[in-house]
């Protein structure tokens, strides 16, 4: 686990000790699901990602998630969970495997609350080679931004919000004055609030952690993920992330959101799509 050093102290962090899982038999790992990273009472996806995907970085010989492919079939609750793993290839530079996360469910029977496909590899053996059109999202300085202690508290319970060091392009925060742009935009700076440096795993956390897209849209509850695809494409510097989101189509009840996050040496670090229920009116 990271150790993240305060003065002369050392401490594991609190992403990694909240995301931490034990061997109880081989390809299966227990785990707790905390509440403080919950949203309305729900367990974010993209922490419970970074649960799934530690358990299933243990069970393969590689330990990068390169792309990770959820589906999330029932909500997920503060408490105790077993993850599942099966390995399905391993190669020379890529391993694959999938998981599924299990809890006890009201009538006392496990109950799947989301499953997923990964291919995990080695980040620091990737060419040098790059060639992108994509450039790094326009956020203004972070102390022009607004931080989430700023503005009006939101409805419900976001108990995550105490987990980041977020602060939001001004641009794309007008939704929490009930002022929403309509163009379906979030942008930030992000850090973990404990100061831990961003590494693979949280990434598959980072990419689900700002406001969704729909409060911009002038929607505002929950918007629960159905599907959520992470490419992590290199192992990102320390400091500040910059995460970019957008989302182009709400149709039918439902609506993408796109995510670039981009590391402090100015590199697409990972991408993800996810596919998500919009908020009812």
């Amino acid at each position: 686990m990271a150790q993240v050093s305060i003065g002369d102290r050392e401490f594991v962090s609190e992403f990694d000790r909240e995301t931490a899982v034990s061997l109880r038999a081989p390809g299966v790992y227990d785990t707790r699901l905390f509440p403080g990273w919950t949203v309305m009472n729900v367990v974010n996806g993209g922490y419970l990602l970074a649960v799934m995907g530690r358990a299933l970085g243990e069970a393969l010989p590689h330990s990068d998630p390169f792309a990770v492919s959820a589906h999330y079939l029932t909500p997920s609750v503060p408490g105790p969970a077993v993850v599942r793993t099966e390995t399905l290839r391993t190669g020379r530079t890529l391993s694959t495997g999938q998981a599924s996360l299990f809890q006890t469910g009201e009538d006392g029977g496990e109950v799947e609350r989301i499953r997923f496909l990964a291919s995990y590899g080695d980040l620091d053996a990737l060419p040098d080679d790059v060639r992108t059109a994509a450039k790094p999202p326009g956020i203004p300085p972070r102390e022009r931004c607004v931080s989430t202690a700023d503005g009006p508290a939101p409805e419900g319970d976001f108990a995550i919000l105490d987990r980041l060091a977020m602060r939001i392009d001004p641009a794309t925060v007008g939704w929490a004055v009930g002022e929403p742009s309509g163009r379906g935009e979030m942008r930030a700076w992000f850090e973990l609030a404990d100061g831990r440096a961003p590494d693979p795993l949280s990434l598959l956390f980072t990419v689900d952690a700002l406001p969704p897209t729909s409060f911009d849209l002038g929607l505002r509850g929950w918007t629960p993920t159905v599907e959520l695809t992470v490419h992590v494409r290199c192992r990102p510097a320390p400091g500040p992330l910059r995460v970019a989101i957008t989302t182009r189509n709400l149709a039918g009840g439902f609506l993408e959101e796109d995510a670039e996050v981009w590391d402090s040496a100015d590199r697409l670090v990972a991408q993800s799509r996810q596919l998500a229920r919009a908020p009812r009116p």
